[in-house]
């Protein structure tokens, strides 16, 4: 069927009916898409960029998808909207679900641990073809597995927008077919109508949501669906648009051009889906609308050459496999990016199992006329490839669960943590207990709250509402504490948490990550500034007992560690409230995972223990505060962090660090009774 042809299509344009009137072969349109996955792999393998070639996917597939439902219309052919989308999965899944099984065993055996549960939870995204929203909520959520580092099953962002439009779309042609029948109205005129509606009303959408987040918007369905319903609209006029010979050759090799250069001179990835976007879609209108221009100098002979022609049938698969080998072999080889052996052996990969994927998968799969006899064998097929990709994965889930059971009967002893490095300390850790948190939680090991802020001290700020947490002592709590900053102050709920419950505090947690708590500075964004004014402001209305706050920042893999920016007008204006302020030490922060570094290569590994000379100063900078500032107290726990000497990445049987600079909420809750004799002290309550 033409309207799974595109990015996500293991099937090629073959004949394409026009309006009912006869059938033409488009050769160049299969060359056209072979190009565009060209494009995308070796932006991706060899540039690091997005080519704009995904675009170009969304386009063609919706042409396709267009010109099936106009000749089935005006060859008064039925349509079975179940049917429809059962077939179309049923051609698109048996592919992906040997991908997805393939990365997952490459994930196995290579990825490490911390990031499995990232991997399975985009898995499970990728199968049922909403990874795009799930991409969108880990953009805005800070704390989320660290998405710095590309997963696997990233680039089926994209074939999830096409899978939700594959069902949009057929949706909107046979509903206009049926008001087309009922009132007499010309079908191709009101599908102009409709799509063009939708065309104007996307793209406004889409410029206006990627000037303000285009971070979401590279990644949200609605600001993409004029893509689509450009390619519709192309489809539905291109009756109409009969260039002659000479245009179609200037157009061929202007689009051709035109869609070649986009990555080279965008940053794409930055700037799309926005008007930017129109570039590398018109460039394939202009493809489109050449055609086959009859003359020997026209583009659409090297299009439909028997190389890119027989690409194309392979297009789809390669897309599939290019970006998990990438991916997995950068991790293997410890790298950041591909070079040009590297990549070549990539791409040749991906060309190899692309190849064996269409001609020993999807080729016998759609040559099975079994489950196209009846609707309930397609179901049947459909639910059997689903099966077969969910099984490892809810496995995995099915393991998690066993785990946390395992490791809630442990001995507290079994994983003292920083307790280990307190004075007179004995090991009574157990010889086969578990190292907590486990790898696969590792990542989400965050220190938190009871839940969102409520009651008298709910912040008027919808900003601050939405990064606000509080536990769930009430008004007649002994003191009211606020802990402000970036993620760096929030690791430390897992200790002052239940430091909080055991003196009947009330805390509120108004963090905002990578946004220290300062005063106005160019050296964060405009959005941090204001944060930071709101806080001031929250703090003066509220008038809390203390602010806690980390007063240093550390700098990776450097001794050269400062004060924050704007630290002591901060501790006047908040002390002159009558507020005391509790200011933290910043822990060491490292240019890698000391935790997954521990685990790969064992604690002892002197790459995982960095002497604490070269990662924070000789003096803690606060030092030079004390006495300054009355209501000032001054915390540091590096001793419990890191032994003196170096800084483990295990210590007491538990993972000091979720990832490159953060504290595992798990390691500083056993920092808590230190943490309560040293804060009692400082402050004197």
């Amino acid at each position: 069927m033409t309207a799974t042809k595109g990015l996500a299509s293991p099937e090629s344009p073959g004949r394409l009916r026009a309006g009912g009137r006869g059938t033409a072969f488009r050769p160049e349109i299969q060359g056209l898409r072979s190009l565009a996955v060209l494009m995308v792999v070796t932006y991706h393998i060899w540039f690091g960029r997005v080519s704009g070639g995904v675009d170009v996917f969304l386009l063609i597939s919706a042409f396709l998808m267009t010109l099936q439902f106009v000749s089935r219309f005006e060859d008064a052919r039925p349509v079975s909207l179940v049917r429809h989308w059962l077939h179309l999965f049923w051609r698109l899944l048996p592919a992906v679900v040997v991908v997805l099984l393939g990365t997952l065993a490459a994930t196995y055996l290579v990825i490490p641990r911390t990031r499995w549960i990232e991997i399975v939870n985009q898995g499970w995204a990728s199968l049922f073809y909403v990874q795009n929203w799930l991409l969108q909520r880990q953009v805005v959520n800070y704390y989320a597995a660290d998405h710095s580092v590309a997963s696997p099953f990233q680039h089926f962002w994209s074939l999830s927008i096409q899978g939700q439009v594959f069902i949009m779309w057929p949706a909107i042609f046979v509903a206009v077919a049926w008001l087309c029948r009922r009132f007499g109205l010309r079908y191709r005129a009101v599908l102009l109508g409709v799509f063009g509606l939708i065309f104007a009303v996307s793209l406004a959408y889409s410029i206006y949501f990627t000037a303000a987040h285009q971070e979401l918007a590279y990644f949200d369905t609605f600001a993409r669906l004029w893509e689509f319903a450009l390619g519709t609209l192309v489809a539905l006029l291109l009756p109409y648009l009969q260039p002659g010979r000479g245009v179609r050759s200037v157009l061929g090799w202007a689009g051709v051009a035109a869609m070649l250069s986009c990555g080279a001179l965008l940053q794409v990835q930055t700037a799309f889906p926005g008007y930017v976007a129109l570039w590398p879609t018109l460039a394939a209108v202009a493809v489109i609308i050449a055609g086959q221009s009859g003359s020997r100098f026209g583009v659409d002979r090297v299009l439909s050459s028997k190389v890119l022609v027989g690409l194309g049938s392979t297009s789809y698969a390669l897309y599939l496999w290019h970006w998990p080998l990438l991916v997995v072999t950068l991790v293997w080889l410890d790298r950041d990016h591909a070079d040009a052996l590297t990549g070549a052996l990539i791409v040749g990969t991906s060309l190899l199992l692309a190849f064996l994927t269409t001609r020993f998968v999807e080729q016998p799969l759609r040559a099975w006329r079994w489950p196209e006899v009846k609707r309930r064998r397609l179901a049947l097929a459909v639910a059997v490839c689903l099966a077969v990709a969910a099984a490892p994965m809810a496995q995995f889930g099915f393991q998690q669960q066993a785990e946390r059971s395992l490791i809630a009967n442990q001995s507290p002893d079994d994983n003292p943590g920083a307790r280990a490095l307190l004075p007179g300390y004995v090991d009574r850790v157990g010889k086969d207990a578990r190292t907590l948190p486990t790898p696969e939680q590792l990542p989400e090991d965050w220190g938190k709250l009871d839940g969102p802020c409520t009651g008298d001290l709910r912040p008027a700020d919808p900003v601050l509402f939405a990064e606000c947490q509080q536990n769930d002592v009430g008004a007649d709590a002994a003191k009211t504490v606020f802990v402000v900053g970036q993620s760096h102050s929030l690791q430390w709920l897992g200790a002052i948490g239940p430091l909080a419950k055991e003196n009947n505090w009330r805390v509120q947690a108004i963090t905002f990550g990578a946004c220290p708590f300062m005063t106005e500075t160019d050296e964060v964004g405009d959005e941090c500034n204001a944060f930071n004014r709101n806080v001031r402001e929250h703090i003066r209305i509220h008038q809390p007992d203390a602010v806690f706050l980390v007063g240093t920042a550390a700098v990776p893999d450097s001794p050269e560690e400062e004060l924050t920016w704007g630290l002591d007008e901060l501790l006047g204006e908040i002390t002159d409230q009558g507020v005391e302020v509790i200011a933290m030490r910043d822990n060491p922060r490292f240019s890698f995972s000391p935790s997954e570094c521990a685990m790969a290569s064992g604690v002892d590994d002197p790459r995982c223990r960095p002497a604490l000379s070269s990662v924070l100063a000789e003096t803690n900078p606060l030092d030079q505060l004390e006495g300054t500032f009355t209501g000032l107290s001054i915390l540091d726990m590096t001793d419990l962090i890191c032994d003196g000497t170096s800084c483990p990445g295990i210590v007491g049987n538990v993972y000091v660090y979720l990832d490159d600079n953060h504290l595992s909420s798990t390691y500083v809750s056993t920092m808590t009774g230190t943490l309560a004799e040293r804060w009692l002290d400082a402050t004197g309550w």
